[in-house]
Order: C-alpha cells, then structure tokens, then sequence
C-alpha cells in the first residue's frame, strides 16, 4: 500500500471508531435493554429521538438530564428509568451519539 493511501486508510479507520464506540457504551450502560437504534422497543428508537430533538440547541442538555434523573410522559405511559451510575462523560458521549443519529 503506497504511504498516502495507508494514511487515508488508518484516517478512515479511526473516523469509523466513534460511532462503534458508542454504540458498544450504549450497550454496555444498558441503554439497549429498552432501545434500539432503528426500532422502537420498550422506549424510542435512537433515530427517532435524534429526530424529535434536532435542531433543538438545548437537547443535549435536556436529554442527559432525562438518561440521569430519568423521565415519564415524554415518549407515552412507560417511564424511562434514572441512570445514575452511568458517568457524566459517558451520558454526553451517548446522548451526542443519539443526536448525530446514532450512526
């Protein structure tokens, strides 16, 4: 492999590690149990959350509150419950995924 097209290649490589990685902290948080990315399971699809929240500048902020503290009415009768052993870096870094579309 010529030096630029292995540069380009591990460039590629790394870009594609955040969103493993995201996923693989959602399901090791547990946030799986009840989510799906594409489907809507005990609670909301990641996508459609992602949707329901764009082009809202206060989504992160609410939506980590909400994985913290927990929520109820926002998505129908069954709430959502807290999370408080998940950590502060890694709700912002699920709930940043979810917002790009969980992709």
């Amino acid at each position: 492999m010529k030096p630029l097209a292995t540069v380009l290649f591990a460039a590629g490589l790394v870009a594609a590690a955040p969103a493993q990685a995201n996923l693989d902290l959602a399901k090791k948080s547990n946030c799986m149990s009840c989510h799906a990315v594409d489907k809507k399971m005990v609670g909301p699809a990641f996508i459609d959350v992602s949707k329901k929240y764009a082009g809202d500048k206060d989504a992160a902020k609410a939506l980590a509150g909400k994985v913290k503290a927990g929520t109820k009415g926002t998505w129908g009768q069954i709430p959502m419950p807290p999370n408080p052993s998940v950590k502060d870096a890694d709700v912002d870094a699920l709930v940043k995924w979810i917002l790009a579309g969980a992709k």
